[in-house]
């Protein structure tokens, strides 16, 4: 098995839905699960399809609460193909029907492989051999390859391929009291001879989606005979083909998806039809497809030696391109924090955009800037919300869907009590912190002053004025304040003695409003002068308000207890919970909050956290930004501040996110070699082994996936591009011996970069671009385009022994 093959054997029920979720395939456009073509939802498989940006709304109303919710739908599967031969019940994969079951996902051409001997009745068995894509080449195409072969008979198979629009939202167990009924169908056709449609409708979006499938006998005889059968919302095509005995015969599904959200259609109908018709057989797609990802993989392949390891490695830049492909560019979406993998988290966009944006910016920066764009398009939205709030500039939601509402609960239904609670999530207004990050790096990174001109200015200085006015005076202590919001960590949502919800000057979000409002001015002063006054006259941003940006630069209070930064005021008021105790009662306690509420307790009682919330300062910032942030702000900053603040929270947090090992690991590079690897490869293996117990199945966590990506390019090896410059800082863990990694810069594609002891090396493809100069370790070299570079290594070339910039 090679490091880009994950391989699976024998069905296993307990785990089928984390294997259809890792053996995802798609292209940006929608994606379909890894279930076996025969299955249905079953209680053991789950077959699911999502089209990025297609939400649709429901009210639901579950022990005595009304809720409404946008989810993200499951689409038409297009998957349907069983067969039989004329005895029994159609074929399905339970005990008894299949044996010598494997599948195989190929990631390095995109394809899913599954080999199975299906015996039925009367003994007879038949070798099949299946290759599934979702085409990389052309985003609304789909196909199935399936071969079989008659190892101990010759007669009739029937093959039976189908379009089901009868799916429901029910691939999440505590959403299955929720309405999940979301599409309504609108008819069916076909050609007898190989070829069917089916159309449907979201109920409440009324998004129209149409699915077209051509089956055809591609090698062996001719089918004996064909029929259609049209049913509500599902219609199928059956093929009769002779086998014979030792001779196997192929049989293609060739799909195409398309909607009423499509650019450049007339009807979704219409176009699905002419895609169809102008797509070749599986032979051609394949080929096409596996072309793609080839180009694909240049650009952003990263190499770290150890098979295993790299294995999983492939697999989370796989899944990133897989939902977030440079196709995304053609459409309206943003980037959901559980993939187009499954129906957790209702397929909402949150903050974990700001795990995922830097690894785009640096090798598909155009997927980035539509990212980007789907937030712009919503800043009226964000706008209004800020409006409703009694602030100026824009308020974007902690969930967004589709038109970028606050989709937050304002109840939440705890599984382990089955009690209704209050959600405060929506108190957590660091996710503008997330968006305008993301603005400032892939400026960064690009150098695009054209893509800061044309927008992201725009959303950096609506978000500056959102916290400015956020931010209130505070007459006692000469400082600006921020009262009532949520940090990271989430399990604090208020005081235990306050009945309003929400914190006051969470560290994490007062310092880095310090670093919007800063990077907000330099935006102001890096457009062009027309651009600029066009922007302060449309937005109504006059001179004092601009002040006002600086002045709470400079005077944002930050709290500090025991010598570390607390994560919030008041927070050394808190009790120390007994985490030994905990943990012996409970084991896994990574969802303390659901515990202690099922105690009639809270986390708000404790000095606890879910995941890294003030670290979150040290994974966003390098020591120096950090640094002089607090120097600016006339706090006293000792020498060992930050590893002392680390080493507080490292032992109280319960890592109840997956993101959390992505920081932890980040931030202990600075002083712990040996425990940031550890975090690191915990993260790494997070979806893969599925620690936190049924997750995995649910859709992919895409910003822990991105964030191991990011730990290696940039913290492990030090990448960051600006001021035209590529500069390099390695600190390699000794685990990791050498680093090689693709990326794009200045216009040039498949830039190759090789980190190890022994220094730096730098190769750039041939081409008419300029050269592209890089920095590292305190060295400097022109690399012309066909060219090769070297720098020299570090003194101390070990992770753990500096600070990580």
């Amino acid at each position: 098995m090679s490091a880009w093959t994950l391989v699976y054997g024998a069905t296993d029920p307990e785990r089928e839905g984390m294997r259809e979720a890792l053996c995802t395939l798609g292209n940006g456009y929608f994606a379909t699960r890894g279930a076996t073509a025969e299955s249905a939802a079953d209680g053991v498989h789950y077959p699911g399809t999502y089209i990025a940006g297609c939400y649709d709304r429901a009210v639901s109303t579950v022990s005595g609460h009304t809720v409404e919710n946008e989810d993200m739908v499951n689409a038409p599967n297009w998957l349907p193909l069983t067969f039989w031969t004329g005895e029994g019940e159609w074929f399905t994969d339970a005990e008894g029907q299949a044996r010598d079951h494997r599948t195989e996902l190929a990631m390095d051409e995109g394809v899913l492989h599954r080999t199975f001997l299906a015996c039925d009745g009367e003994g007879r068995e038949t070798l099949v051999h299946q290759r599934r894509l979702v085409s990389m080449d052309d985003p609304h195409v789909a196909a199935i390859e399936t071969t079989f072969e008659a190892r101990n008979w010759s007669g009739t198979l029937t093959v039976r391929s189908a379009l089901d629009g009868r799916v429901t939202n029910a691939g999440v167990a505590r959403y299955r009291a929720l309405e999940g009924r979301h599409l309504r169908a609108q008819g069916a056709g076909g050609d007898a001879a190989d070829t069917v449609w089916l159309r449907s409708e979201t109920a409440a979006s009324r998004v129209e989606i149409v699915l077209a499938a051509r089956t055809r006998v591609t090698s062996g005889p001719a089918p004996a005979a064909s029929a259609v059968d049209t049913r509500d919302g599902w219609i199928a095509c059956d093929l009769d083909v002779e086998l014979t005995q030792g001779r196997p015969v192929t049989v293609e599904k060739v799909v195409a998806l398309h909607t009423s959200r499509d650019n450049a259609i007339s009807d979704p109908l219409t176009a699905a039809c002419a895609t169809l018709e102008r797509t070749g057989d599986f032979a051609d797609l394949l080929d096409r497809h596996t072309t793609a990802w080839i180009h694909l993989w240049r650009t952003c392949a990263v190499d770290i030696g150890d098979e295993h390891d790299q294995r999983v490695l492939n697999l989370h830049i796989f899944h990133l391109i897989q939902t977030l492909s440079p196709h995304i560019g053609e459409f309206d979406a943003g980037v959901p924090a559980r993939g187009l993998h499954g129906e957790a988290y209702r397929g909402h966009v949150f903050w974990d955009e700001v795990f995922v944006l830097p690894f785009l910016s640096l090798h598909f920066p155009e997927t980035a800037r539509a990212l980007l764009r789907y937030r712009w398009r919503r800043l009226p939205q964000a706008r209004a919300a800020a409006r409703r709030a009694g602030l100026r500039g824009a308020l974007f939601p902690w969930q967004s869907g589709s038109d970028g509402r606050e989709e937050a609960q304002r109840l939440h239904l705890n599984p382990r009590d089955g009690r209704w609670t209050p959600d405060n999530s929506h108190l957590q207004r660091h996710v503008g912190v997330a968006i305008a990050y993301n603005v400032w790096q892939h400026y960064q990174a690009t150098d695009d002053i054209a893509f800061l001109s044309a927008f992201g200015a725009e959303l950096l200085l609506e978000i500056a004025r959102m916290f400015a006015d956020l931010a209130t005076f505070d007459e006692d202590s000469g400082r600006f304040v921020i009262r009532g919001v949520m940090g990271p960590d989430e399990y604090h949502d208020g005081y235990p003695d306050r009945e309003e919800p929400g914190l006051d000057d969470n560290a994490y979000t007062n310092i880095m409003v310090v670093w919007v409002l800063n990077r907000a001015l330099d935006s102001l002063r890096l457009v062009p002068s027309p651009r600029r006054q066009e922007l302060r006259e449309r937005l109504g941003l006059d001179a004092a308000e601009v002040a006002r940006f600086g002045d709470i630069a400079r005077k944002m209070r930050v709290p500090f207890h025991d010598g570390v930064i607390s994560q919030f005021a008041g927070y050394e008021r808190l009790a120390e919970l007994d985490w030994a105790g905990y943990r012996a009662r409970y084991g896994d306690i990574r969802r303390l909050d659901r515990i202690l509420e099922a105690e009639d307790d809270s986390c708000n009682r404790y000095r606890v956290s879910k995941q890294a919330d003030v670290l979150m300062l040290f994974y966003l910032l390098s020591d120096d930004e950090l640094s002089g942030i607090l120097e600016d702000l006339g706090y006293p900053n000792s020498p060992d501040l930050f590893a002392r603040t680390a080493e507080y929270y490292l032992e109280r947090t319960s890592h109840g996110s997956t993101l959390s090992a992505v920081v932890h690991a980040w931030v202990l590079a600075r002083t712990d070699c040996a425990a940031s690897w550890g975090f690191f490869r915990d993260a790494l293996h997070s979806d893969i082994e599925d620690v936190q117990g049924g997750t995995t199945e649910e859709g992919v966590h895409l910003g822990a996936m991105a964030g191991t990506v990011d730990l290696l390019t940039r913290c492990y090896g030090g990448l960051r591009a600006y001021n035209g410059v590529l500069h390099l800082a390695p600190t390699l863990p000794k685990e990791l011996p050498h680093l090689a990694l693709g990326l794009r810069y200045q216009g040039h594609h498949g830039v190759l970069l090789r980190l190890h002891s022994g220094g730096v090396g730098v190769a750039v493809p041939p081409s008419a671009l300029p050269p592209i100069t890089v920095e590292a370790n305190g060295h400097t070299v022109s690399v012309p385009a066909g060219g090769t570079g070297r720098l020299p290594p570090r003194a101390a070339p070990e992770c753990g022994d500096g600070p990580v910039s």
